[in-house]
Formats: C-alpha cells, structure tokens, sequence
C-alpha cells in the first residue's frame, strides 16, 4: 500500500453562538487566543493566523438545549488553577453523567458548551 501525501487538514472547530463576541472573547481569554477574523455571521479565534485548528463561532439564533456530542479536552498544568481560573472568566461546572470518581473536571462556557479540563499530563517526549 502507498500513502499519498495528506491533502486535508484540520482547519478549526465550528461552535454556533448566540452571542458570537461574547463566546470568541471567552474562548480567548480561556486559551490566551486572539480573534484573527470577524464578520457579521463568524468570528475565528486561535493560537495565530498559521496555527491550526482554531475555533469558528457562528451566528445561531437558538440557544444550546441538548448536550454537546462534540466537546473540547483542555490538558493544564494545573488542573485546579485552571478551572478555578475558568470558573472566573464565567464557565460554570456541568454534569454530563461523570462520577466522582473522574480524573477530569467538566465545565460549560457561558453558552452551555460543556468542556473538559484534563488532570495533567506527563509529556510523551519525556
């Protein structure tokens, strides 16, 4: 079998938004992302204009009812700074059906997006 050299890549995240500005500065403050494009119907935040993927927040009337099949993992440092630090920018703590027992915190954006913030990691370059 031979491999093709890749001709996709991924590009970002489409998250719908009620209130576009509001959510793209959120997620910046959260990822210390800048806003790289904005329009009336989208708003592109991320890491830098050659850095991918980056979030793309569209106009949606509607507000979030259902729980999110698609969610962000954060990997932190320090797992309880972080979401202390989240908590702060206005996410709020959900619950997705995890247990107690769960090495990971779950947090909605102020739109209800739920997320996770990961216990940290050990390097896999070590």
């Amino acid at each position: 079998m031979t491999l093709r050299p890749m001709a996709v890549s991924f590009y970002s995240i489409v998250v719908p938004a009620h209130d576009m500005p509001a959510l793209a500065r959120f997620w910046c403050q959260v990822l210390d992302w800048r806003v790289l494009y904005e329009s009336d119907d989208e708003i592109v935040v991320g890491a830098d204009e050659h850095a991918y993927p980056g979030l793309c927040f569209v106009a949606e009337g509607e507000r979030k009812t259902a729980h999110n099949r698609l969610h962000i993992d954060l990997a932190p440092d320090d797992q309880e700074a972080e979401v202390e630090r989240i908590l702060a920018l206005g996410a709020r703590h959900a619950d997705v059906g995890q247990g107690d027992d769960v090495s990971w915190v779950v947090l909605a954006d102020p739109e209800g997006n739920e997320f996770c913030v990961l216990s940290p990691k050990k390097s896999l370059v070590e």
